[in-house]
């Protein structure tokens, strides 16, 4: 049976997995591209390992194959071998790479499937990423993108290569599904932080792979939303070169209102089949989103944003979006903008370039270049 040792392939392209652990070790974190087609289920899982605590090893063979046998082992090849005909360059583990993913491997196999392994499994995947980006980072020059809430940081990176992404760059809050703020509540859920890490590893892996000599980062403080930068990271982006980028207010409150306003009701509308539904969730992610900053922000100022996003999700409601304006404005200005002047007068070094958004896109874009010939 095929053993996959070296993981450099596995991660250059998006190789598809089977995790074969239980559905409650798979809900805490796994492999980009893996989908969760278990050997046992998280009861079965259970009882065999109380088994083995009790009985020893033999005994808990002997009941996993006794809980998993007949249809239940039927059913969990056919989906095996749907998935690996469906892609046959991918791949299978479990923890270690041991019993699991071996019984898992040989019941395929004896159904007329032959589908590789990974050796060593998660536990050695999720180690040779870690390392992987502990040696990027000590390796490979940082580059941060900074500037006020609004500016559309984001999308310089995303978009600034003539609508495609800056070659080196890496988006941290698409990764974290979070748009990086007090505000940046997503319509769908953020990933476990070890599934944050994971997939944030193998793009920084990437990158090191390509051509570009410098990684490219939006300027996060160490927390987005619950994910939270890994150590390395964080230590790396003490001393990291960075650009400025700068816009008017007006700017920075249309693209806070077109993305936190306009883009989250419509991504809620999209899971919701009920528009009346999708508003509430709406509205309430905004004020309590408003809620969680009341103390930085003091109570009378809280309380005339709190009466400025009533009037606008009053208006909101009668289809009359834009009195979301006057409030993001506000809170920019208020609350946004000191915080920024705060983190900037702990700053050491200046930016070694700074713009408006077309000119950071064209700078970053020829210094990748450069960086490239």
């Amino acid at each position: 049976m095929t053993l996959i040792d070296d993981l450099e392939p596995v991660f250059l392209v998006d190789t598809p997995l089977i995790d074969t652990r239980s559905p409650v070790e798979y809900a805490k974190g796994s492999l980009p591209n893996a989908v969760n087609l278990p050997l046992m289920n998280d009861a079965e899982r259970e009882a065999v390992g109380t088994c083995y605590r009790h009985q020893g090893a033999e005994s808990a063979a002997r009941l996993g194959h006794d809980l998993v046998s007949g249809q239940n082992r039927a059913n969990r090849i056919a989906q095996w071998q749907h998935f690996a005909i469906a892609h046959p360059g991918g791949a299978l583990f479990c923890f270690r790479g041991g019993l699991r993913s071996e019984i898992s491997q040989q019941w395929l196999l004896e159904a007329g499937t032959a589908y590789p392994r990974i050796e060593g499994g998660y536990k050695r995947m999720r180690r040779w990423l870690n390392e992987q980006t502990e040696n990027l980072l000590q390796s490979m020059p940082l580059l941060l993108l900074g500037g006020q809430t609004g500016v559309a940081k984001t999308r310089v990176l995303n978009e600034g290569n003539g609508g495609d992404p800056i070659p080196g760059s890496v988006d941290l809050e698409g990764f974290a599904n979070h748009r990086g703020s007090a505000f940046g509540r997503r319509a769908s859920e953020q990933p476990t932080q070890i599934s944050f890490e994971l997939a944030l590893a193998v793009a920084f892996f990437r990158c090191g792979k390509t051509d570009t000599s410098r990684l490219l980062l939006e300027d996060e403080g160490h927390l987005i939303g619950r994910c939270a930068l890994p150590q390395a990271l964080q230590g790396a982006r003490q001393t990291a070169d960075w650009v400025q980028l700068e816009a008017s207010t007006e700017e920075r409150v249309q693209h806070s209102y077109e993305n936190y306003i306009l883009g989250n009701l419509r991504d809620l509308e999209a899971l919701h089949s009920d528009p009346e539904l999708a508003f509430e969730s709406f509205a309430s992610g905004l004020e309590d989103s408003l809620e969680r900053i009341k103390k930085r922000l003091g109570g009378e100022r809280h309380e005339a944003l709190r009466q400025q996003l009533s009037a606008a999700l009053a208006s909101h409601r009668k289809g009359r979006p834009e009195g979301h304006q006057s409030w993001i404005e506000r809170l920019l200005i208020d609350y946004y903008d000191p915080m920024y002047a705060y983190q900037m007068s702990k700053r050491e070094k200046p930016p070694i370039f700074r713009g408006n958004e077309q000119e950071v896109a064209d700078y970053l874009s020829h210094e990748s270049s450069l960086a490239r010939h």
